[in-house]
């Protein structure tokens, strides 16, 4: 817009310009005229002496048109002048503006360059992510397989334990078994050592309850070994 409006002052100066060299030539032309117009006059007064203060009158005022004239055509020059100068100042200014624009021009195409430099790093940026998305995703997928895994063992821990506490229990009801068989011998022992006394009743006791005890503990003992076996049979699938 302001390149349009500085188009359209230059017009309009060139234009004062125009009419102000076909006024400087009619000028001229009036001059030329008004000086043809004084050597008439001047012939004129050669050839008739009284009509000289007439002349000299008329030459007068032509000569006061003239300065008139002059002085017009002077002022119309300044007005040229003045008109050039400023052809020539919004020239300058015109010329400024383009340089602007052409500033303007480069640092929007610096501006595109960085654009499209920002844009293949987003770009490498987004296959990164993409790529880390990847990894991350094989990286659950090991996690799962990890756990499932830990889940197994930890199954089988538990197994393992149960199946050890089985056979710790089925260990102390052997023990228990054992030592029914010992008191059993004891007294067994005792009473014939002893014969038949007041001590007998202690032998009796004691061989009656390490009877208890190998009931007991042989009682334990099987139930013991039915769940060894269901932890065995349970075992089974899980291994296949």
């Amino acid at each position: 817009m302001s390149d349009t409006t500085d188009g359209r002052r230059g017009d309009g100066s060139r234009d004062d310009l125009t009419s102000l060299l076909e006024r400087s030539v009619e000028l001229q032309e009036a001059g030329t005229r008004l000086e043809e117009e004084l050597a008439r006059l001047a012939r004129t007064r050669t050839e008739s002496s009284s009509s000289l203060l007439n002349f000299a009158s008329t030459t007068n005022g032509y000569a006061r048109q003239q300065t008139d004239m002059a002085e017009e055509r002077t002022a119309l020059t300044r007005e040229q002048t003045r008109l050039s100068t400023r052809s020539t100042e919004l020239a300058t200014i015109r010329t400024d503006l383009s340089r602007e624009r052409s500033a303007l021009a480069g640092q929007r195409t610096d501006l595109a360059v960085v654009r499209s430099n920002m844009a293949g790093t987003r770009t490498s940026l987004a296959q990164q992510r993409t790529s880390m998305s990847e990894r991350r995703t094989e990286l659950a997928r090991e996690r799962s397989v990890l756990a499932e895994g830990r889940n197994v063992l930890a199954r089988t821990r538990t197994g393992l334990s149960t199946l050890r506490t089985e056979l710790a229990r089925q260990r102390t009801y052997l023990a228990v078994i054992r030592t029914g068989l010992a008191l059993f011998v004891l007294g067994v022992s005792l009473f014939r050592l002893f014969g038949l006394s007041w001590w007998s009743l202690f032998d009796g006791a004691l061989a009656a309850g390490s009877v208890v005890m190998i009931a007991w503990g042989g009682r334990g003992y099987v139930r013991t070994g039915g769940r060894l076996q269901a932890l065995d049979r349970a075992a089974k699938p899980d291994a296949v």
